[in-house]
């Protein structure tokens, strides 16, 4: 019996990064699951094995740490098993501006969305490559489209980088000889998660209108199947579509004033 895929997934503990697990879990596959809350990775792990008959590793560990990479690479290897599918998950907002946060928060903050996925990905391709198959999904957002707010203010810069890095990614895999290692970025708007409690805007969020809303599970199916399918960037739900492309056709200007008008409803600056 050819042995089953394992995905690596990482801010695997809650929310999208949770559905993450369930549905590739769901569709067959090994899960290894890191974040910084081993009792919560132990539970879902518990859940999938007795749900779906899945192999289920955790490895615990805080992405903001040095080495961190590294360890949690090392925890994969000791398994004895190959990363076949790669989601840079985890990730969070930092509250308050550019002006009154400190270094070393924003540090955190860039080595945990951005230099960490990046160093992931680098560290899983060769082995995708030299086997014939991977899938990646970088979790950007529909930030990365619209020009930057006041407050969380590396949020979109480092979401737009990743759109383009998946992009990238996608690309040269294509150009060369690794045509079934797909890299895709997805862009969700508003979902449902912890994101919003951790970062300190549920209050605001609870006030704007439902439909700009999704659940996690239809977000989490329109990543897998357009990593599947070799679509490297994919925004999921009609409203959010309608939102990217909006973002596209209204001029700069425009644009950068109706998102500095609206910032307050979704960002905490205080």
């Amino acid at each position: 019996m050819a042995q089953r895929r394992l995905v690596l997934i990482t801010g695997a503990s809650a929310g999208i990064g949770a559905e993450f697990a369930r549905q590739y879990a769901e569709r067959g596959w090994d899960v290894a699951l890191t974040a910084r809350r081993a009792d919560r990775l132990e539970a879902l792990a518990d859940r999938l094995r007795s749900d779906y008959g899945t192999t289920a590793f955790v490895m615990a560990g805080d992405l903001a740490a040095p080495g961190a990479v590294e360890a949690i690479m090392a925890a994969v290897e000791a398994t004895g098993r190959a990363v076949d599918g790669l989601v840079n998950n985890a990730g969070y907002g930092l509250p308050g501006t550019f002006f009154t946060t400190a270094w070393a928060d924003q540090a955190a903050f860039l080595r945990v969305l951005y230099t960490a996925p990046i160093e992931l990905t680098h560290k899983v391709l060769p082995g995708m490559a030299e086997r014939g198959f991977g899938r990646i999904i970088n979790v950007a957002s529909l930030a990365g489209y619209t020009p930057g707010s006041a407050g969380h203010t590396l949020y979109a810069s480092v979401k737009s980088g990743l759109i383009k890095f998946s992009e990238s990614v996608h690309a040269e895999a294509q150009a060369g000889a690794a045509r079934n290692v797909h890299c895709t970025a997805l862009c969700p708007g508003f979902t449902w998660s912890e994101f919003h409690d951790v970062n300190g805007t549920r209050a605001q969020t609870q006030s704007m209108p439902a439909w700009l809303w999704m659940q996690a599970a239809p977000v989490v199916e329109a990543g897998i199947e357009a990593c599947d399918r070799g679509q490297p960037v994919i925004v999921p739900g009609a409203v959010n579509k309608g939102l990217a492309s909006l973002t596209r056709l209204l001029p700069e200007p425009v644009a950068r004033h109706l998102i500095a008008s609206q910032s307050r409803r979704f960002r905490n600056i205080d």
